[in-house]
C-alpha cells in the first residue's frame, strides 16, 4: 500500500468532518467556541458622538473663547442641555458630546476660574479631533466576524458591543480515547521491567482541551485481545470522534484495524508519509470518525497535532482547521529530506530553531523540551545554519 502524503491525508480526513448541530451559549461560556453564523451588529458602536478626552465640549465658532462652563457631561450621565454660543460644557472621556458642541478642548489647554473658562494652550485642530464619531467603530448591520471565527476574549467583547448576549456556535464534540497495549500500567509508580506507565490517554486528553472546547471520556488501558477492544468500542458508542492509541502497525498484536471492521467501521486510509507516525489510520462509522494514532507517545502526539486537532476544528466550523506554518531560522544544518515529510521536534526561540534534541519516537524528555515543530518536506534539499525554515508552534509548555 503506497503511503499518503501528509497533506492529502488531512484533506481526505477533514472531508469526513460534518459541522456538529449549533446551538446558542451565552457570551461568557464561549469561549474558545468557533461562530456557526457570521456575527452581524445589532447596533451601532459608538451610539452617539463621544468625547475622547477629558476637557471641555464647545463650539469652534466661538474660537479662541473665553467660555461660561454651563454644565457637566460624564459617562452615563449625558449633558441634558444645549451647547450655545461663548458656552462650554465639563466632558469626561467617553461621555456623550451635548448638542450643538462640535469640538474638545483639552483640559491641560484650558484654564477654569468658577464658571469662567479661558484658552491657555494650543487650540484643538482638526476640527473634532478629540471627538470618537458615532459609528466609528461599526454601524448597525455590518459583518463583524465572518463564520467560523475563533471566539478569544477580544472577540467575545466585539460580539457584546454588537449588542448580543448569546453567540452561535457548534455543540462540543464528544471524543473518547482508548489507550491500548499490553505493557501498558495504570499506576506509574509501580511498573515492572515489561510496563511502561500509560501516558497517551492523559496526553491526548490534555491536548484536545487544550485546543478546543469538547468532551472527553478515556477508556483504559484496554489490553491486546480483540474481546477487549470491543467492549471498549461499544463503551464509545455515543462519541462523534473515537481516537485510539497503539495498535495501528501491523504486528500480530496491532488488533485495531480487525475490531474496527468487526465493529462496523470502514476504513479510510492507513499509513501517511510522515515521520514520526506512519501508521496513522482513519476509519468511519456512520456519523462517527476513528482516528487511530501510533503508541509511541512522540508518534501520537504529532499526529495528533497535525490531524486530530484540525479534525475537531472542522467539526467545531473553523473557517482555518490546519495549523499554520511560520518562517524560521534553522540553528545549526539540516541534512536533505528523506521519502517522508519529517516533523522535527525542535526549541523556537522567536528567530530560530534547534531540533538538536532526542528525535526517538518514545522520547519524551525531549517532547517535552519542546515547543516547535520543524517541518522537513520529502526530498527537502539540506539547509545551512541560518537558512530560512518552516515550523508549526506546539503550545506545549516548552521549556524557554
Amino acid at each position: 500500500m503506497a503511503l499518503l502524503p501528509v497533506n492529502e491525508a488531512q484533506v481526505r480526513l477533514l472531508a469526513l468532518a460534518k459541522p456538529l448541530p449549533i446551538e446558542r451559549v451565552p457570551v461568557a461560556e464561549a469561549l474558545g467556541r468557533f461562530l456557526a453564523e457570521p456575527l452581524v451588529a445589532a447596533r451601532t458602536q459608538p451610539p452617539a458622538d463621544l468625547s475622547a478626552m477629558d476637557g471641555y465640549a464647545l463650539r469652534q465658532t466661538d474660537m479662541p473663547g473665553p467660555w461660561r462652563v454651563i454644565g457637566e457631561s460624564s459617562c452615563g450621565h449625558p449633558f441634558t442641555g444645549t451647547c450655545g454660543a461663548g458656552e462650554a460644557v465639563r466632558i469626561a472621556t467617553g461621555a456623550l458630546m451635548p448638542d450643538g458642541a462640535d469640538m474638545v478642548l483639552m483640559q491641560e489647554d484650558a484654564a477654569r476660574d468658577g464658571d469662567d473658562l479661558a484658552l491657555t494652550g494650543t487650540p484643538p485642530g482638526p476640527l473634532g479631533k478629540h471627538i470618537r464619531r458615532k459609528g466609528n467603530d461599526f454601524a448597525k448591520g455590518a459583518q463583524l466576524l465572518p463564520a467560523g471565527s475563533r471566539l478569544g476574549p477580544g472577540q467575545l467583547a466585539l460580539v457584546l458591543s454588537a449588542g448580543h448576549n448569546f453567540a452561535a456556535v457548534r455543540r462540543p464534540p464528544r471524543i473518547a480515547i482508548i489507550d491500548s497495549g499490553d505493557e501498558l500500567s495504570e499506576d506509574a509508580g509501580n511498573c515492572a521491567d515489561h510496563q511502561i506507565p500509560a501516558s497517551n490517554g492523559v496526553m491526548l486528553e490534555a491536548l484536545v482541551r487544550q485546543a478546543v472546547p469538547c468532551e472527553v471520556e478515556r477508556i483504559g488501558p484496554v489490553i491486546d485481545r480483540m474481546d477487549a477492544l470491543a467492549a471498549a468500542l461499544q463503551q464509545a458508542e455515543g462519541a462523534d470522534v473515537i481516537v485510539t492509541s497503539g495498535g495501528a502497525s501491523v504486528g500480530e498484536h496491532d488488533l485495531i484495524r480487525p475490531a474496527l471492521a468487526e465493529w462496523g467501521a470502514t476504513l479510510d486510509f492507513w499509513k501517511v508519509a510522515i515521520k514520526p507516525g506512519k501508521p496513522i489510520m482513519v476509519a468511519t462509522r456512520g456519523h462517527q470518525v476513528v482516528v487511530g494514532l501510533p503508541g509511541n507517545p512522540v508518534s501520537s502526539h504529532v499526529t495528533a497535532y497535525l490531524f486530530l486537532l484540525p479534525l475537531l476544528r472542522a467539526l467545531l466550523g473553523a473557517v482555518q482547521p490546519l495549523p499554520q506554518p511560520i518562517a524560521a531560522r534553522a540553528a545549526e544544518a539540516l541534512p536533505a529530506g528523506g521519502p517522508r515529510q519529517e516533523f522535527q521536534r525542535a526549541h523556537f526561540d522567536g528567530i530560530q530553531a534547534t531540533s538538536r534534541l532526542n528525535q526517538d519516537s518514545g522520547a519524551l524528555g525531549a517532547l517535552a523540551r519542546a515547543n516547535a515543530l520543524i517541518d522537513r518536506p520529502i526530498d527537502a534539499p539540506a539547509v545551512e545554519a541560518g537558512g530560512v525554515i518552516s515550523l508549526y508552534l506546539l503550545e506545549n509548555g516548552g521549556i524557554a
